[in-house]
């Protein structure tokens, strides 16, 4: 199965510092939806909204799908306004590390969206991704429609029926109500910061292989 392919090297998740211990500085002023998008035409794109662990490695699978536009990093679960990255990896709140990945339906749908969420992270752990512990890190699919709260629903009975996990699916589906952008460093993390050691031992090889999956679904650039 796909997904006992992705997490045969979760070991390594264990033999290296989690997401919440590097960039914690949250001096920065709120990072807002206009600038994230400054160079994005939004118009005719829909939204769909995931939390699946760290948001690093999250994004970085989401922005090489073809038909996908754009992916901010954020925070979305909770109920503080202007959240800020601080709080959120203290576990003080109860947001949890969130994509907004923003997609034109004519060349990718929700079900693939869906599909890739569910394959990239292990939704069967609660409030863990591999060394990333918190509800922060829990696993939530929103959904704005009644049409794709029953995609995901469908999607995890699915899953659960088909045994592709041996333990039982924990995922959360919510109704979306908020996503707040994270901190502007967060965004394009992956991108921006090759030598990060996370990046380099949990992100980079899980990048890869969901890359080697899911080449028919990259942009051209990511077709090595």
């Amino acid at each position: 199965m796909l997904q006992q392919i992705l997490y045969s090297f979760l070991p390594l998740l264990f033999l290296v510092a989690s997401c919440s211990e590097r960039g914690t500085d949250s001096s920065q002023a709120e990072f807002t939806e206009e600038q994230a998008l400054v160079n994005i035409d939004t118009a005719g794109l829909s939204k769909a909204t995931f939390a699946g662990g760290c948001f690093w490695c999250t994004e970085a699978y989401f922005e090489r799908l073809e038909g996908v536009e754009a992916v901010i990093s954020g925070y979305s679960g909770g109920t503080k306004p202007n959240p800020t990255y601080s709080e959120v990896s203290a576990g003080s709140t109860n947001y949890a590390e969130s994509v907004q990945v923003y997609y034109n339906p004519d060349k990718i749908s929700f079900s693939e969206l869906v599909e890739v969420f569910f394959a990239t992270h292990d939704p069967t752990t609660l409030n863990r991704q591999g060394p990333d512990i918190g509800k922060q890190y829990r696993s939530i699919a929103f959904y704005r429609t009644p049409e794709e709260k029953k995609i995901i629903v469908d999607y995890i009975n699915k899953l659960e029926q088909s045994g592709a996990y041996q333990n039982d699916i924990v995922t959360s589906v919510e109704p979306f109500k908020k996503f707040w952008q994270a901190e502007e460093y967060h965004q394009d993390y992956y991108e921006r910061n090759p030598n990060d050691p996370y990046v380099t031992s949990v992100a980079r090889p899980k990048v890869q292989k969901f890359e080697s999956n899911y080449h028919n679904k990259l942009k051209s650039e990511y077709m090595n």
